[in-house]
């Protein structure tokens, strides 16, 4: 009898997925056109920053994990479908974005930036952008930030699919600028002799996380703990400088573990200290 009663108490008890310690593979994707985050490979598949920290992230989970590339206006709603655990594409967190999907806390700081054809007058105050054409990446915060501000500031905003194609448009003279984050366009600009790194939006700094479904806590969660575990190794800080050129400074997110779950002060925050537990 008692072996029924226990066998009948086991069988009510939810099911919960062992995380870290296996399972099925994580399914994720990126903006494979967004250098240095993520690129195509000669010999097929990705690269770049953010696919070498997710494999590794998945790595110290015990999973397996499925990257795909795909255009970043539409990562958001195939995760929120169910296609993806989660994105490892880098996602600027927002009050806007917080609200409708869980974030871990940031890995990376981002802060928006300007690059212009080369020879051409630098821009040194967001008043300079009146009367120009900007090119963005479409669906991205710095598209966002182009369409809230155009009539303000008086610059014309062009999306485009993929970052490339925005850079293409101040190359050919379509676009006068180009508007991505700090680290995307000094590694353009290493890439294309003609594009210039030029004014830097400081008011702009935000998190690069990773973004969940509202309902997946617990694999938020367990993906923050590795991030943790990676800033304390060095192991993330490591990666940064690899792919970006320089080393993090010690305030930098790579290096800082924030307190609670995801990013402080903004919607799906949790605050409940923890400690990282790390192998």
């Amino acid at each position: 009898m008692r072996r029924l009663l226990l066998a009948a108490a086991l069988a009510a008890l939810p099911v919960l997925p062992a995380l870290g310690q296996g399972g099925p593979p994580l399914r994720t994707a990126v903006d494979g056109t967004f250098a240095p985050h993520a690129y195509p490979r000669l010999e097929g598949g990705v690269q770049g920053f953010n696919v070498d920290l997710f494999r590794e992230v998945a790595r110290r989970l015990g999973r397996e994990i499925t990257i795909d590339s795909a255009s970043f206006s539409g990562l958001v709603p195939a995760m929120n479908a169910g296609r993806y655990d989660f994105l490892a594409a880098p996602v600027t967190v927002t009050k806007e974005r917080a609200e409708g999907m869980l974030f871990t806390e940031g890995y990376l700081f981002t802060e928006f930036q300007l690059g212009i054809r080369r020879g051409n007058a630098p821009i040194r105050s967001l008043e300079d952008l009146r009367g120009k054409a900007i090119a963005v990446n479409k669906g991205s915060a710095y598209d966002a930030w182009a369409q809230a501000n155009a009539e303000r500031l008086g610059f014309t905003a062009q999306a485009y699919d993929t970052n490339p194609d925005a850079v293409q448009a101040v190359i050919s003279g379509r676009a006068y600028a180009v508007l991505a984050g700090n680290t995307v366009v000094k590694y353009a600009a290493s890439q294309q002799r003609n594009l210039v790194p030029d004014f830097v939006l400081r008011e702009t700094r935000a998190h690069w996380a990773a973004p969940f479904r509202r309902d997946n806590v617990e694999l938020r969660n367990a993906v923050e703990n590795v991030l943790e575990c990676m800033k304390r190794d060095g192991s993330l800080a490591a990666l940064s400088e690899k792919w970006f050129g320089a080393k993090p400074a010690a305030d930098d997110a790579e290096n800082t573990v924030f307190p609670g779950y995801g990013v402080p002060d903004l919607p799906g925050y949790d605050p409940t200290p923890h400690e990282p537990r790390c192998n």
